[in-house]
């Protein structure tokens, strides 16, 4: 099943990560380069939700109270986590086959997570609202990028944070998120990524202001080929990169 009415779901960027939505929680399998990266990513997410919020990090579950969403949440690789930190966690994604791959895996483990097949049209259409609003690896496969941050900006609660991850439009990400990652390493299948629908920081800077949204902080990960590992890097967004942002009104 591959939802296709939402203005901001492409039918064809579902249908292509749908083929191997049943291998989400294989480490070794079609999705291991964001297992490998899983860990950087939620180090940011904690980090920025914890200042945004005035929470402790160290705490066992300092997101307890919070309401967060995971829009695109594919097979539930944050939004497990999200909610052994004490979240409230609804996770969405268009692919029927990676949400019910999530939901298997949750159910192993004894982890509640609200998990729905649907998009982020749906949830802004039903005026849903949450604390945390998660994008990650999504808006470069969007139909309408416009559209969908519309959608985002309107999910995020009063006093709310946004956090999307993407990859940059430069040379430096055709070559390595592109050419290294699908065609020489083979990380991910090749074709799994339009370098034309990377995203620049600056343009979506100017979409978050559009919605009335403004940046809070503008991050970069970057792999490490000698020590074959992900980190955080604030003066590297070349490739991919974290933004974080609030709303004003």
């Amino acid at each position: 099943m591959v939802m296709t009415a939402a203005k901001t779901v492409d039918a064809a960027e579902i249908e292509k990560f749908s083929r191997m939505s049943a291998d989400w929680w294989d480490p070794s399998g079609p999705f291991r380069p964001l297992h490998r990266l899983n860990p950087v990513r939620l180090t940011y997410i904690k980090d920025r939700v914890a200042e945004h919020f005035g929470r402790d990090g160290r705490s066992i579950a300092p997101f307890g109270g919070l309401t967060a969403l995971d829009i695109g949440c594919g097979g539930g690789l944050v939004a497990e986590p999200l909610a052994r930190l004490g979240a409230s966690v609804t996770a969405v994604d268009a692919d029927a086959v990676a949400i019910a791959a999530a939901r298997l895996h949750a159910a192993g483990r004894e982890i509640e997570v609200d998990y729905r097949v649907g998009s982020s049209d749906d949830l802004a259409a039903a005026g849903s609202q949450f604390d945390v609003v998660l994008a990650l690896e999504i808006i470069e496969h969007v139909a309408d990028r416009d559209e969908f941050l519309a959608a985002l900006g309107s999910l995020v609660a009063p006093g709310g944070l946004l956090i999307l991850s993407t990859l940059n439009r430069t040379l430096k990400s055709l070559v390595l998120g592109i050419g290294v990652a699908e065609h020489l390493l083979r990380w991910v299948e090749p074709g799994t990524h339009d370098w034309r629908r990377f995203v620049k920081p600056s343009e979506l800077a100017r979409g978050l202001r559009v919605i009335d949204f403004a940046v809070a902080d503008l991050t970069g990960l970057v792999f490490d080929p000698l020590k074959n590992e992900f980190h955080l890097a604030a003066d590297d967004v070349g490739v991919n990169y974290f933004m974080s942002a609030t709303r004003l009104s």
